[in-house]
């Protein structure tokens, strides 16, 4: 499989990932990201969802790793992301803080109280970039999201409590668990910003989601 190279030197690697496959080797021991590119070394620095593509960077030496590693803690990465949700918020832009508890056994996550035991604050500002009709599913709002945290299935189990659920999202979209057939989930790690591990100069790169439905009906560019 060909992946998409957008930018490397001897410290980082920046690549498009494709959606389906996994950012490493998992249990299912089908082909993943790192495998696929076929480094000396690759340090896994974020992750993205399985179903989700878009832009990823991974460390080419330990040195790098660490220092993007810091960089996350610290929460110096910046994250963007474009998203097709079903229906429309209220406002036309504005920040979701919910508390999130991992369900390891079943593999999502949910909204709970903030003295639960275990659970994590989730932080996602968004902003609504164009909304459209359509005849079977109503109203469909392309979204952009910032990041702000980096919890498991956050932007998917924070917009479903929200009230307006990713469009093709199995898990959280209750329209979409009722279907048989597997969908697409229209998420796309957009844009990705960092300080270079070595040259310490401020770098973006971005990503453009595929031309198939329900993203061909929005107006997207760089």
């Amino acid at each position: 499989m060909d992946i998409k190279i957008i930018f490397e030197d001897k410290d980082i690697l920046v690549v498009e990932k494709p959606p389906k496959i996994p950012c490493q080797g998992d249990k299912t021991s089908d082909d993943d990201l790192m495998s696929i590119l076929d480094r000396p070394y690759l340090g896994l620095v974020h992750r993205l969802d399985r179903p989700v593509g878009g832009v990823m960077v991974y460390a080419k030496t330990e040195k790098a790793n660490s220092f993007l590693s810091k960089e996350i803690s610290a929460r110096n990465l910046y994250k963007e992301y474009l998203v097709v949700v079903c229906g429309k918020p209220l406002e036309t832009q504005g920040e979701l803080r919910n508390h999130l508890k991992k369900l390891r056994t079943i593999n999502m996550s949910k909204v709970v109280d903030d003295k639960t035991h275990g659970s994590k604050e989730a932080i996602l500002q968004y902003s609504v970039l164009d909304t459209i009709d359509t005849e079977e599913y109503g109203a469909l709002t392309l979204l952009k999201i910032i990041l702000k945290t980096g919890r498991h299935h956050q932007i998917r189990v924070q917009l479903s409590h929200a009230g307006f659920p990713i469009w093709g999202d199995n898990k959280y979209n209750k329209t979409f668990v009722k279907k048989k057939e597997w969908t697409q989930i229209s998420l796309w790690a957009y844009k990705i910003g960092f300080k270079h591990p070595n040259a310490k100069e401020y770098m973006s790169f971005t990503s453009l989601p595929y031309k198939e439905f329900p993203w061909n009906k929005f107006h997207i560019n760089n």
